[in-house]
């Protein structure tokens, strides 16, 4: 699998920062934001951010007609009270600014006006100050109190543990998408090929393309394409893996189908069908895994249409693990159907699985689609999906993957116009 639906079952929504994780991020701060100024009855509220000799209003909540400040301003230090009152040269709470000489000195208290003030500075998890938690009204209010100040640093602290949060999603963010910009200019992606068999003949139909990585760290191609995707570069990454097995096939396009793994958003785009142009599509299988989530059936149905009158095949990968399978069967009609390895974990002794393979022999037939069993590590499995009637199967028992060019060796040595009879000797 090499989609970004993949990144739930590998972790990744823990480590990186969806758009969806930010805009939930960002509504907690604004709600934080909004409800301490609520509480103290303070007209403006907002959280600066410091860098250098400017603060960048990061979230700003008003409760007047006027927006005396936006979200996304940027403000010189020295013409406000953040900087000075992290210095002490300010009081946190100012109930009326028009009786304290130092604040009357600020430009900004009176460009605004400013009458009353109240600032926190907001300090992360590491003990950095990140900026203020300020909140001010355009007049005095000889009501606020030192304990209105403390459910103001209160709100501060449930602000710096967001903002903790997303900072350190967005630094794996950024660290993220350098990974993948780095795979993806260096060129720390090779494929390799693994054999699919016909069960009967024992010869090889086709090839599975799969990716491998030599960068760092080393983790399986499913992680690496699952946070391409969610940095932004997946459809870049799928096409750049599509580009090398188009440059270097493991075999003649006569000599039977290349099957790859290509997630609908790649397919949607403009630049597969380009790349795949003038290429003998009848030897192309298009795997969609069940993992992948498909929004638009009838537009990914409509984009692959004129390739498929070409003579491009379209496979459902991992079939049975989840209903997801069933609605992609359903809606994009399959020219194959690929069990799910789990599915094929031990089937020989099970009698459970068994019947559902069978089920599905008879649904493909039914249907004239090809059924292949992914995850053959035994040669009582292999036999089992034999007497079952299942038309293919690939796994280590009957072949491991490998390069393009030991494929090229093999087949050489193997003496043989086709791809042979018997399957690439697994190790």
């Amino acid at each position: 699998m090499t989609f970004f639906d993949s990144a739930r079952q590998h972790g990744l929504h823990d480590l990186l920062f969806s758009l969806e994780q930010q805009i939930e991020a960002e509504e907690r701060i604004g709600n934080i934001l909004a409800t301490a100024r609520n509480c103290l009855g303070m007209d403006i509220g907002f959280i600066s951010e410091f860098a250098g000799s400017r603060r960048f209003l990061r979230y700003v909540d008003i409760g007047l007609p006027d927006e005396l400040l936006r979200a996304g301003d940027w403000l010189p230090m020295d013409e406000g009270y953040c900087q000075r009152i992290v210095d002490g040269e300010l009081p946190e709470l100012i109930p009326d600014t028009s009786l304290l000489p130092a604040a009357l000195e600020i430009e900004a208290t009176h460009s605004f006006p400013i009458g009353s003030h109240m600032s926190v500075p907001i300090r992360l998890g590491d003990g950095r100050l990140y900026g203020t938690f300020c909140c001010f009204s355009t007049r005095p209010d000889p009501t606020l109190n030192e304990r209105d100040l403390q459910i103001l640093r209160s709100f501060a602290r449930f602000a710096a543990f967001e903002l903790d949060r997303v900072i350190d999603k967005r630094v794996s963010q950024r660290h993220a998408e350098a990974r993948i910009l780095d795979a993806l200019k260096n060129d720390r992606i090779t494929m390799v090929y693994q054999p699919i068999l016909n069960l009967n003949s024992r010869e090889i139909v086709g090839f599975e393309a799969l990716a491998r990585f030599s960068a760092m760290p080393a983790r399986g191609p499913d992680t690496w394409f699952a946070e391409a995707f969610e940095v932004g570069h997946g459809v870049e990454l799928e096409l750049k893996a599509l580009r090398l097995v188009i440059e270097n096939p493991p075999f003649p396009p006569e000599n039977g189908y290349l099957a790859v793994n290509v997630s609908p958003a790649t397919l949607l785009d403009p630049r597969f069908a380009e790349l795949v142009e003038g290429l003998p599509l009848e030897h192309l299988v298009i795997e969609v895994t069940e993992h992948a989530d498909i929004h638009d059936y009838d537009r990914l149905a409509d984009a692959l249409a004129p390739l498929r009158t070409r003579g491009l095949r379209l496979a459902v990968d991992d079939a049975g693990a989840d209903y997801a399978s069933l609605r992609h069967i359903l809606n994009l009609r399959p020219d194959i159907i690929k069990l799910d390895a789990e599915l094929c974990h031990e089937i020989e002794e099970d009698a459970v699985r068994r019947a559902l393979a069978a089920a599905l022999v008879s649904f493909t037939r039914d249907i004239g689609c090809t059924l292949v069993a992914e995850g053959v590590e035994t040669a009582e499995a292999a036999e089992t999906f034999r007497i079952l009637g299942v038309d293919a199967a690939q796994g280590f028992h009957l072949g491991r993957p490998i390069s393009a060019d030991a494929i090229a060796l093999w087949k050489k040595g193997a003496g043989k116009s086709n791809l042979g009879t018997a399957a690439i000797p697994a190790g």
